[in-house]
């Protein structure tokens, strides 16, 4: 059972004159949000006026001068992304960028399962055959520093941009701009890897482009997938890029993506600007699932066609993989969830090692089995000779610090605080496993592990109506560090229940609040359809008659031209347990 954690009441100045639904006012000063101000702004963000200048990274200028000399000296340049989401988006927007400028870059994107995360040696020896003479990462780089350094022999410079953890010993690149790094200069340092990118792209139009400049909003389709899919916070900028660009991507130009959106059924158009839960449901997965499963180039190449008949053909080969991806991924969390609740269920850490576990999907699989147990979980595929992983923790617990005390034992590492990755050689990977399993044990003795709920404000039935869903919607674009409100109702009867779907894998509920009233008193009756997608089974003992206390998102369902208010149903318990 899931622990109901309750915020502190807010009061709301009494000054504050912002014609806001109180309950969603006192959610955004409890969220940190301090003045009246800082309300309006949140609200109502201005693209112009909150982005941040791409020159107060501190090597930004150093970055811009090096591309106008391999423009004018017409060099050979490369493009290294990563195979997610965030890095395929990030190559993209480059690319564009610089075949405006007249840069001919090719884009390479390593093979996840045959060269792993980041800059490789191999590829450097590549790129010194085929004439390089600029690599610049995107979305990784910050921790190779044999890379780097090999290619810096070659005559080769490097450029990094990233916005993962920065480690003790940064490479020693031509300029690297990462906004966790110290000294970096720039106010802003949750940005995905794509919002780095896109800072890059500003900087280089604001010097090189000035007169094209305003064409850069278009490529914000792009930096709101990668930034939704790298579950980075949707606060400050990202919640900026997130926002308008949700608006672009519902007018996407891009004939790539629009065929993605029909093979893949997505309803994404210019009749209603999509939300991020269909990016990160929908869209996201299918592109990572091009480097989960093949190669992460099927995703690249779909999103750059221009031709409807090649795109076509990327996309359903994309949804093909997506669907392979939800059946490896399903048999492999059963497995590992078997473990969960046996060998490691008293245990702070699971980790799990399989030969057969694709690396392709340990990340995922991870990220679901931590979700679903509270628990820092790490999954393993296992090699001949070394090993490679994948880490997905919970707020407690910061697992690149934790994982960079057990460096001794790897062979490479990177990520940030709640997702990671690992290489480790195989006569290493148990002594690797008990360092880590007592750093976290030691950083979580005495605190009970369970999955937590935490939520944003009480309100009463009567209290619901249009209005404070209207409210509530002027929050979004909601995701990590801007959660969609969970509120709590008290006191409802449950009066039907249908189970719906085949397998009655989804349950609706038919909820009364009938103050002091009886049932039956239909004048005096408020009734609100809640609902549960997935919850058949967690929700099946709940009878009609029952008293129950609910958490819910309060959202509003337009069908058929009628409007009602739903709720959204996160967990449910008899009223007074």
């Amino acid at each position: 059972m899931a622990k109901w954690l309750k915020k502190e009441s807010v009061e709301i100045p009494v000054d504050f004159s912002l014609k806001l639904h109180p309950l969603v006012a006192k959610i955004l000063l409890a969220r940190g949000l301090k003045s009246e101000i800082e309300l309006e702004k949140f609200i109502t963000p201005d693209y112009q006026t909150d982005t941040h200048d791409p020159f107060l990274f501190s090597q930004m200028e150093k970055l811009v001068e090096r591309i106008k000399q391999a423009r004018d000296l017409r060099e050979k340049v490369i493009i290294f992304g990563d195979y997610d989401a965030d890095g395929i988006t990030s190559s993209a927007i480059l690319k564009e960028t610089f075949s405006e400028l007249g840069i001919e870059a090719d884009v390479y994107i390593p093979d996840k399962r045959t060269e792993g995360y980041g800059l490789n040696l191999l590829a450097i020896d590549l790129f010194k055959v085929a004439g390089v003479k600029l690599i610049i990462t995107v979305d990784c780089g910050i921790t190779s520093l044999a890379e780097t350094a090999k290619a810096k022999e070659f005559g080769i410079d490097v450029i990094i941009t990233d916005h993962h953890h920065v480690p003790a010993q940064v490479p020693d690149a031509f300029a690297i701009i990462n906004p966790h790094q110290e000294g970096c200069g720039y106010p802003f340092a949750e940005l995905a890897g794509v919002g780095v990118a896109f800072k890059v792209v500003q900087a280089i139009y604001a010097r090189l482009m000035p007169e094209k400049i305003g064409q850069t909003k278009w490529m914000l389709d792009l930096v709101s997938i990668g930034t939704i899919a790298d579950c980075v916070p949707l606060i400050g900028e990202n919640r900026l890029f997130v926002k308008y660009g949700l608006v672009v991507l519902s007018k996407t130009r891009r004939i790539g993506l629009l065929e993605l959106f029909t093979v893949g059924r997505i309803a994404i158009d210019e009749s209603a600007i999509p939300d991020t839960k269909k990016v990160s449901f929908y869209v996201a997965p299918r592109i990572n699932a091009a480097g989960r499963i093949n190669h992460a180039n099927l995703a690249y190449n779909l999103i750059i066609e221009k031709d409807v008949i090649r795109a076509r053909d990327f996309a359903l080969e994309l949804e093909a993989s997506n669907t392979q991806r939800q059946k490896i991924t399903s048999e492999i969390v059963s497995e590992i969830k078997a473990l969960a609740e046996t060998q490691y269920k008293d245990k702070k850490l699971i980790f799990a090692i399989g030969e057969h576990f694709s690396i392709g999907i340990v990340g995922l699989v991870a990220g679901k089995i931590a979700q679903q147990y509270g628990k820092p979980t790490a999954v393993f595929q296992q090699g001949e000779q070394e090993s490679k992983g994948s880490f997905r923790s919970i707020p407690q617990i910061n697992i690149i610090e934790a994982i960079g005390q057990c460096s001794q034992f790897l062979v490479k590492f990177g990520g940030h605080s709640q997702a990671a990755g690992v290489s480790v050689r195989n006569d290493q990977l148990e002594n690797f496993q008990k360092a880590l399993e007592a750093i976290i044990e030691k950083q979580l003795e005495g605190i009970q592990l369970e999955v937590e709920i935490i939520i944003d404000g009480q309100v009463a039935a009567a209290e619901i109506d249009f209005k404070l869903i209207a409210d509530i919607e002027k929050l979004r674009p909601f995701g990590i560090g801007n959660e969609e409100p969970i509120l709590l109702l008290e006191n409802l009867i449950i009066s039907e229940k249908r189970f719906l779907g085949s397998e009655k894998k989804h349950v609706k509920f038919f909820l009364v609040a009938a103050e002091a009233e009886p049932i039956g008193s239909k004048d005096k009756m408020k009734v609100f359809e809640a609902i549960s997608f997935g919850g058949g089974e967690k929700f099946a003992a709940f009878k009609e008659g029952d008293r129950i206390d609910v958490v819910c998102n309060l959202q509003r369902d337009d069908w058929n031209g009628n409007s009602r208010i739903q709720l959204n149903v996160v967990d449910m318990r008899l009223s007074g347990s």
